[in-house]
C-alpha cells in the first residue's frame, strides 16, 4: 500500500483501500473507457473530503499531482466517473437526506443518495424533483447534478440544474464554500475576502466582464446545452452572482460537491398520455413543432423510431405484440400531461389530438396508471436494446447524446440515418424529441481495432451533423472524456480558452478529474478504450435511456 493511502487511512473516518479487485471495479463506469485508480476512499463526512483534498493540494505544491475523481453510482456514459489517483465514492456513507423544509419545499441531500430513494421520500410529503433522469432508480443525485442531467419531464421543468438552489463545495485548497445567488452587496463582501474563495470570486468576475460579449454569443438555439461550463447564468444583469450554475454540469472538474440544496415541486400522481404513430420522421417533427408553439404544456414529449421497435421485436417479441398488429410505424411520439386537474388534462389531450390527427396514422390515449404503464413500457423498450449483444457486437454508448433546434429535427434525423447506412451499421433512435435531444447506440465490436477506429470516425462525423444544424454535442449526458475533445470545434478556440481559464482558476494543479471535459484530445482518450467491452455493469438494473 502506498504512503498516501497509509496517511489517509490514519486520518480519515471512512475506509481507504488499494485492493486490486476494488480498483478493478472502479476502473470502469458505463462508458467505453477504462482507467484504474490507485486507491478508493469511502468518505464518511465532509471532514474526510476536506482532509483528502487538502492533502492532494499539499502534495501538488511539492510537485506531486494526485488526481481526485468524485463518483456516485458509476452510471456515467461519458467516462467522467473514472480516473487515476483517488476515487471518492459517495454512496457508501454520504447518502442522507439532511433536511426537508415543508414550508419552502427545499430539501438538502448528500451527493451519494439514490435519486429514486429521494423521490420516494418526497412522495410521502406530496413533493418531487421533476427532472429525474430515466436512470434515477439506480443513479445518484450527486451524479445528476455533476452532469446537469435531465429526464422525460425536463420538457416542462428543465434539467436538474433548474432545481438546484445551492451547493456546499470543497475548493482545491480544502476551503469549504456555500453557493447561492448573491445580491450585489453580498458579492462585494465575497470580492473582499483574502481567502482562496475571494480570489476565485475576483478572478471569475473579471473573466466574465472581460468576455461578456463572447459569453453571450455562446448560447445556442437549443433548450439544453451541457457542453463546456455554464458561464452565461453566473452573473445576471442586476449584478447578482451565483457559482451554482458553474458547478452544476462541471463533472467534478472544479471542486467536490458535498451537499446539494434542491427545490421540489408539488407531486401529482395523476397524468394523461398520448401515443401517436407516424409513417415518417417529417410528420413526427411537424407534430413536435406544433407542440412547441401551442398553448398546451406537456410534461414529457418522447420518441422511439421504427428501427428500435423492429430490434425489440426481434430480441423480445412478446414485449410489443399486444400494442401493434402488422408493420411497425416509422416513429412513435409519447406525450404526457401532468396538469393538476383532470379537466385541464382532458382539454389539453383533446386539443393535441385534434391538431395532429392529420399527421399521425394512429393515436392512443391512456388516462389511468395501468394504461400509461403499458405505453411507457414501449418508450423504455430501448432498455432491451441497450442490454442486448450478438456475440462480439454490442450497443456502444458512443453517440448517445446530441441536440438540434426543432426546425432542423427532421433533416438531422434523415442525415443520421444516411450516416449509419454509409457506415453499414444498424441504428435505432430514441430520446426527448420535444427538445430535439436524440440518443443512438451503434452496434460495434469495440474489442476489435478496426471498429474502435471506426467508432471515433463515426463520433466526429456525427458531431459535424450536429454543428451543421447549430446544435450541441452535449445535452443530457455531458462531455466527459467522450465529447470533451469536441468542445474546441463546437465553440472555437476563443471560448475554449475561457473554459481553460476557469478550470485553471478553480483547479490550478489540475487534480480535479483531469482529462475530463476540458483540455482533453482524442489522442489522449483512444488508448483508454476498453480492450474488452462488456455489458456486465448494466445487467443488474436494465439500463434506462
Amino acid at each position: 500500500m502506498s504512503k498516501i493511502a497509509h496517511y489517509l487511512q490514519e486520518h480519515l473516518l471512512g475506509e481507504v483501500t488499494t485492493s486490486i479487485e476494488v480498483r478493478k471495479h472502479f476502473a470502469t463506469d458505463h462508458s467505453i473507457f477504462s482507467v484504474a485508480p490507485s486507491m478508493v476512499v469511502y468518505p464518511r463526512n465532509e471532514h474526510d473530503i476536506r482532509k483528502t483534498v487538502r492533502f492532494a493540494w499539499q502534495l501538488a505544491e511539492r510537485g506531486r499531482v494526485v488526481p481526485i475523481t468524485s463518483r456516485g453510482a458509476g452510471t456515467d456514459t461519458s467516462g467522467a466517473a473514472i480516473g487515476e489517483g483517488i476515487i471518492l465514492s459517495f454512496p457508501a456513507h454520504m447518502h442522507r437526506i439532511v433536511e426537508l423544509d415543508l414550508k419552502t419545499g427545499a430539501t438538502v441531500v448528500e451527493p451519494g443518495i439514490n435519486f429514486g430513494r429521494l423521490q420516494q421520500a418526497l412522495h410521502t410529503h406530496e413533493r418531487f424533483v421533476p427532472p429525474y433522469p430515466s436512470s434515477g432508480e439506480y443513479s445518484t443525485v450527486g451524479g445528476a447534478v455533476a452532469n446537469n442531467a435531465s429526464g422525460p419531464k425536463s420538457y416542462k421543468y428543465g434539467p436538474v440544474g433548474a432545481f438546484t438552489q445551492g451547493l456546499r463545495v470543497i475548493l482545491a485548497n480544502g476551503e469549504v464554500i456555500t453557493t447561492k445567488r448573491l445580491s450585489k452587496r453580498e458579492l462585494n463582501r465575497k470580492l473582499g475576502l483574502t481567502t482562496f474563495e475571494g480570489e476565485v470570486y475576483r478572478a471569475l468576475d473579471k473573466i466574465l466582464e472581460e468576455n461578456k460579449s463572447i459569453i453571450t454569443k455562446m448560447s445556442r438555439s437549443v433548450p439544453r446545452n451541457s457542453a463546456g461550463y455554464n458561464l452565461a447564468d453566473i452573473k445576471h444583469q442586476n449584478g447578482s452572482f451565483d457559482l451554482t450554475p458553474l458547478f452544476v454540469g462541471s463533472q467534478g472538474t472544479l471542486g467536490v460537491i458535498t451537499e446539494i440544496t434542491l427545490d421540489t415541486a408539488e407531486y401529482n400522481p395523476e397524468s394523461t398520455m398520448i401515443m401517436a404513430s407516424f409513417d415518417s420522421i417529417a410528420a413526427l417533427s411537424e407534430a413536435v413543432q406544433w407542440l412547441q408553439n401551442a398553448k398546451v404544456q406537456p410534461s414529457a414529449v418522447e420518441m422511439v423510431d421504427g428501427n428500435l421497435l423492429q430490434l425489440v421485436s426481434r430480441i423480445n417479441p412478446n414485449l410489443l405484440k399486444t400494442a401493434f398488429t402488422g408493420t411497425f410505424p416509422n416513429a412513435l411520439l409519447f406525450i404526457e400531461f401532468d396538469d393538476s386537474t383532470e379537466r385541464h388534462r382532458k382539454k389539453a389531450v383533446k386539443g393535441v389530438v385534434k391538431a395532429i390527427t392529420n399527421l399521425a396514422t394512429k393515436i392512443t390515449e391512456a388516462h389511468d396508471a395501468q394504461e400509461q404503464g403499458k405505453l411507457w413500457k414501449i418508450r423504455h423498450a430501448s432498455s432491451t436494446v441497450l442490454a442486448h449483444s450478438e456475440e462480439r457486437v454490442k450497443p456502444i454508448p458512443l453517440i448517445d447524446d446530441g441536440i438540434v433546434p426543432l426546425p432542423h429535427l427532421a433533416a438531422f434525423i434523415t442525415d443520421v440515418y444516411a450516416l449509419f447506412a454509409a457506415s453499414r451499421l444498424q441504428v435505432a433512435l430514441w430520446g426527448s424529441v420535444g427538445e430535439g435531444n436524440i440518443h443512438a447506440y451503434p452496434f460495434l465490436d469495440i474489442d476489435s481495432l478496426g471498429d474502435r477506429q471506426r467508432a471515433f470516425r463515426l463520433l466526429e462525423q456525427y458531431q459535424q451533423l450536429i454543428l451543421k444544424y447549430r446544435g450541441s454535442n452535449s445535452a443530457s449526458r455531458n462531455d466527459g472524456r467522450l465529447r470533451g475533445p469536441l468542445l474546441a470545434v463546437q465553440y472555437g478556440d476563443e471560448v475554449n480558452a475561457i473554459f481553460k481559464q476557469v478550470k485553471t482558476l478553480f483547479d490550478p494543479y489540475n487534480f480535479f478529474n483531469p482529462g475530463v471535459k476540458i483540455g482533453v484530445t482524442f489522442d489522449q482518450v483512444r488508448p483508454l478504450v476498453k480492450t474488452h467491452y462488456s455489458l456486465d455493469r448494466i445487467y443488474g438494473h436494465m439500463p434506462r435511456s
